[in-house]
């Protein structure tokens, strides 16, 4: 009875090890999921920066530029020179700087897209070491356990005589 005991002791720690290493892959593969969910939040900030650009460049020329061209020209003052000239470029300072700081901000996006890509690659890593290491230890143990039951048998064995001794009982 000692030796089928270990024996399905030992099967059923086997079964436990396939399931932790199952389990510790199931993990990864949803945490690797976040990894093309960040990728495509990449592709979607960058096109809306991309728009975005566009038609701040669009409004500018539009909106303000216009506004001081009409504005200057209602009035008669010339544009080519002096205090109208200086208003424009002055704004066109102002407006290269927006687009400056609007571009950096998605390079820190991107950037922290990145971090967070690398972060979830680690942790589909580190869930696999885990259910490795689960499964290492189970297999460990069911091994301790029929070795320990395999000598537990042994020794009543040799107690009851089977191995040609007398018995002691």
């Amino acid at each position: 009875m000692q030796v089928v005991g270990a024996i399905q002791s030992k099967s059923a720690a086997d079964n436990a090890a396939a399931a932790a290493q199952r389990a510790g892959n199931f993990n990864a593969q949803i945490i690797e999921r976040d990894i093309d969910l960040l990728e495509r939040q990449r592709g979607l900030v960058n096109s809306n920066f991309l728009v975005a650009q566009k038609r701040a460049a669009i409004d500018f020329e539009r909106d303000v530029q216009g506004a001081a061209k009409a504005g200057f020209g209602y009035g008669g003052i010339d544009m080519t020179s002096g205090t109208a000239l200086a208003i424009l470029r002055e704004n066109a300072r102002e407006f290269d700087y927006e687009q400056q700081v609007a571009e950096f901000n998605n390079q820190i996006t991107n950037m922290q897209i990145t971090d967070a890509q690398e972060e979830a690659r680690l942790n589909a890593e580190l869930s696999r070491m885990e259910g490795g290491m689960v499964a290492a230890s189970a297999r460990a143990q069911g091994t301790a356990s029929m070795i320990s039951s395999l000598g537990k048998a042994a020794e009543m064995s040799y107690e009851y005589g089977f191995f040609g001794g007398d018995a002691t009982t």
